[in-house]
């Protein structure tokens, strides 16, 4: 807004949450454990104390630990720790200045980014996180760092993608311009715009556009193809791409064209280079190819695809992979005869997986 109007934001009415005059009245939150995720209390006294800026340093190293712990630790666990550290960056936020509170911003984003898509992705709580990401998005403006307001804007582009609401598709695709505009400003390197195309053609193929979501892909393949990661280095915290995973999204949109035979012959690539510790996205990629397999006319092998799925789930769990297979199931109802779909359903009804699906 202040890049719209060339106005500090207080001049246009609005608080940033860590301003020492932010009253307790203003209830956004990032995350928190409680059931209200308040961002902020309110900071008494016009100059709050002062941090030694060595305080920034510490919550910086707290921040590359959580982003290191989403690979393994169940999320609402990790979720629960993620999103007090935000909390705490909030309120520290304004008792630093100069360089220290910078740093302590930037840290604050990507803690607040991480919350964001554990409530999204890991636990489907999308009304929890887009706070999170209001908050993300402020902070990297409080940190001057662009290429983290553009991955913030890109995952709030996700909400409406997933919403199922074809009324919304100008309100994700808008947010992909912004974080594409975002991205130039920051000098995002080829990594960078790769993930971008990527994340645009998974809009475009949740709104039905696939001929445009596959040109989109097509063109992140060949950016990729221009990425030195010695001379560009991405940022840290960019963790969650690679060429791999452009496949995998290959993958999906080419299964959602109806192209079954090519999503799963890409998805099994995409298996068989998988590093085994990537657990969330082998079940996500499992999903797909079994959906492949069904386009396809064979349910055996999408049985199977899906049992190891569970597998996969059950080592980790992840409720957007849950309900990706749950959607493939559905596909299924033709074959519930077949014993191997009768199989299926005793994995996916059993105590832990039904119990889990509830709970998160």
């Amino acid at each position: 807004m202040e890049t719209l109007f060339k106005r500090p934001i207080t001049e246009l009415g609005f608080t940033p949450p860590w301003s020492p005059e932010a009253s307790s009245s203003q209830s956004g939150r990032v995350g928190s454990a409680d059931a209200n995720h308040a961002i902020g209390q309110r900071i008494f006294g016009a100059t709050p104390p002062s941090l030694p800026s060595s305080v920034a340093t510490d919550f910086m190293t707290i921040t590359v630990s959580h982003r290191h712990l989403y690979w393994a630790v169940p999320a609402a666990r990790l979720h629960r720790s993620v999103a007090e550290h935000a909390q705490l960056g909030l309120e520290l936020l304004p008792q630093l200045t100069g360089a220290s509170k910078t740093l302590l911003a930037k840290a604050l984003s990507e803690s607040s980014l991480l919350a964001g898509r554990l409530e999204f992705f890991d636990l489907q709580q999308p009304e929890l996180a887009q706070p999170s990401f209001v908050i993300a998005l402020q902070a990297a403006h409080e940190g001057g760092d662009s290429l983290l307001g553009a991955a913030t804007l890109a995952h709030m582009a996700f909400a409406p993608a997933f919403s199922g609401d074809a009324s919304r598709a100008e309100e994700a695709r808008e947010r992909i311009r912004a974080a594409r505009a975002f991205a130039r400003r920051g000098g995002a390197n080829a990594e960078m715009v790769a993930w971008l195309d990527a994340v645009e053609a998974e809009v475009e193929t949740r709104f039905g556009d696939t001929r445009r979501a596959l040109n989109l892909v097509h063109h992140a393949e060949e950016t990729y193809q221009e990425h030195d990661a010695e001379t560009q280095p991405s940022p840290a915290w960019l963790d969650w791409f690679s060429p791999i995973r452009l496949a995998g999204f290959k993958g999906n949109t080419l299964m959602v064209a109806g192209r079954g035979r090519e999503a799963r012959e890409t998805l099994e690539e995409v298996l068989s280079d998988l590093p085994e510790e990537e657990v969330k996205q082998r079940s996500i990629y499992l999903s797909d190819a079994a959906a492949a397999s069904i386009l396809e006319n064979n349910p055996e092998r999408a049985c199977q695809f899906l049992e190891e799925a569970l597998d996969a789930v059950g080592r980790n769990w992840y409720a957007t992979a849950m309900d990706r297979i749950k959607t493939v199931r559905q596909s299924l109802r033709q074959w519930d005869s077949l014993p191997a779909v009768r199989s299926l359903d005793e994995r996916l009804y059993d105590w832990h997986t039904t119990v889990s699906s509830f709970v998160g």
